[in-house]
């Protein structure tokens, strides 16, 4: 028995509830040694899915705590082993004795999620699925937790193979067609199989802009607020948090850093990061600031570009092609209140504030909102949840079924089977079907323990 079956045998133990005291704590067991170590705490024999009153006991048999056991036999269980729930008092000491009393029948403390990976390793859950797991725990309001679940439930890994489907019959088509090299592509069905990488690209590129909102629901969107000295970067950035998070003078050159605050704008989390103002010149500690508001500017989501209302021709003279690093922009045209009438911006995707008094920022709050997806796509009953590595492995399958699309056109058969493959790959990554043991590693360690 290698190591990875030893563990894979091993019971497991944790406390799955929170760590501050609550009126009920739960541990659970998950393993082949569940029930007995439940019979060694002083439990009754336990009947599937019912609750039973339980008095737990120590070595020397003195009661610990008392409460209900629950058992769920594998494979209908979490874990798709034998599954034991320990429901006590949620008092830290008791559950920590309760825990080390399983520890002494034979039980092995949990890994930071390893209960969600004995699931996924047990074909209970899929990888998509076991990381909504955490996106649920961790869901920060409503439409959040709404999309987390519907990735538990699988949607998203629906639209993944259903796509992945695609690219199977499509590469059998293609294989097929090598043992005939001497035809034409067209008379073996070329254009059926140009019409299908056609529509897979276009179900490529759906997925991607939903997995891309999924993520950005998740994860919140990074924008950089960019802009001249003086535009009102920093008082902006202090309206949104809605606390005085960053210096704010008259003086040029005073934010000479990046100063990161993570808000949440009616339910919309938000990475704001405020910047050095753009101008030529300034001391060699602005000019560092300059740098590195652009290598920002090329993580971000979302350039928000700041100009002084009284003279937005000079701000964006000074801004230059510095905002087009971002993969959108949104243009704000500050201190409206000093003007002698509010401005009516000319550019349609400008908007009128003044971060001093206020006005103008539901405006900008709506704006935000919209670029953060919540008027695109499918709407909040079609959203799933996502994350980084997923939006990347289906950019990476989009770029290997372009160069499939491209090989057919020069009826190079063996290349556009083999970029069949790998874009076929890049999405088994995503459910776990084609995921290396170390990628495993690296996502389920970023789990709570209980879970």
């Amino acid at each position: 028995m290698n190591a990875t079956d030893s563990a894979a045998s091993d019971t497991l133990i944790a406390i799955a509830s929170g760590a501050v005291a609550a009126g009920v704590g739960i541990l659970r067991l998950s393993g082949p040694l569940s029930l007995s170590i439940a019979r060694g705490l002083g439990c009754p024999p336990l009947h599937p899915r019912h609750a039973h009153y339980v008095r737990f006991r120590d070595a020397a048999g003195a009661v610990i705590d008392d409460g209900i056991a629950l058992y769920f036999p594998g494979p209908r269980s979490f874990t798709g082993e034998d599954v034991v729930e320990l429901q006590g008092h949620g008092s830290p000491v008791m559950l920590r004795q309760l825990l080390g009393r399983c520890i002494e029948l034979g039980a092995r403390q949990a890994r930071a999620g390893e209960f969600s990976e004995r699931a996924f390793l047990n074909g209970k859950l899929d990888l998509a699925q076991a990381e909504a797991i955490a996106d649920l725990i961790a869901a920060g309001d409503v439409r959040a937790a709404r999309a987390a679940r519907r990735s538990l439930d699988g949607v998203f890994s629906a639209r993944v193979e259903e796509v992945g489907d695609q690219l199977v019959r499509l590469r059998i088509h293609v294989e097929a067609a090598i043992d005939f090299a001497d035809e034409p592509l067209d008379t073996l069905g070329g254009a059926q199989v140009r019409t299908g990488v056609e529509q897979a690209r276009a179900a490529l590129a759906r997925l991607l802009a939903d997995a891309e909102r999924g993520r950005k629901l998740r994860d919140g969107l990074h924008a950089v607020l960019i802009g001249p000295p003086n535009a009102g970067k920093s008082s902006l950035l202090n309206a949104l948090a809605g606390s005085e998070r960053a210096i704010v003078t008259d003086i040029a050159g005073t934010t000479r850093d990046t100063l990161r605050e993570t808000i949440r704008i009616d339910g919309l989390e938000l990475d704001l990061v405020d910047t050095a103002g753009l101008r030529e010149g300034g001391d060699a500690i602005e000019r560092e600031g300059m740098r590195r508001a652009r290598a920002e500017m090329q993580r971000a989501d979302l350039a928000i570009v700041v100009l002084d209302a009284r003279d937005p021709d000079a701000g964006r003279q000074a801004v230059g092609d510095a905002a087009a690093q971002a993969a959108r922009q949104l243009w704000v045209l500050n201190k409206c209140d000093l003007l002698p009438a509010w401005p009516q911006p000319a550019q349609a995707d400008a908007i009128a504030i003044s971060a001093v008094s206020g006005q103008g920022l539901e405006q900008l709050h709506a704006r935000l909102r919209a670029l953060a997806g919540e008027e695109g796509g499918e709407g909040p009953q079609g959203e799933f949840s996502a994350r980084l590595r997923h939006v990347q492995a289906i950019a990476r399958a989009a770029g290997h079924l372009e160069d499939a699309a491209a090989q057919l056109r020069h009826e190079q058969l063996e290349l556009a089977a083999e970029e069949l493959r790998l874009a076929h790959d890049a999405l088994g990554e995503i459910t776990g079907r084609m995921t290396a043991d170390d990628l495993l590693g690296r996502i389920f360690s970023s789990f709570c323990i209980g879970k």
